[in-house]
């Protein structure tokens, strides 16, 4: 799993944090996009517009997981991140 977060960090992937706001707010990774679980589909043309690949995120591994299927079967190069504490261990907080 690491390696591939790695590899997508490395390709300057976006990373997409579908916890609450409530959630967020009590924490993030300041690159992240914040986008709540229950919005992605209605979100779905904004998340491609970004033409990057995508690591969803979220406070377990849940919810990044369902947003992580729902895009894969739209088309979008994401992967799960799981917890967003383990993206962040990767970034370099600035």
């Amino acid at each position: 799993m690491s390696v591939e977060i790695k590899d997508y960090l490395a390709k300057e992937a976006v990373i997409l944090d579908v916890r609450t706001k409530t959630e967020w707010d009590e924490g993030h990774i300041a690159s992240a996009k914040h986008i709540v679980l229950n919005l992605i589909p209605t979100e779905l043309e904004q998340i491609k517009s970004w033409n990057k690949s995508i690591i969803a995120v979220c406070r377990s591994g849940g919810r990044s997981g369902q947003a992580t299927q729902f895009l894969q079967q739209h088309g979008v190069d994401v992967i799960n991140g799981g917890p967003w504490q383990n993206v962040a261990q990767f970034i370099e907080q600035s």
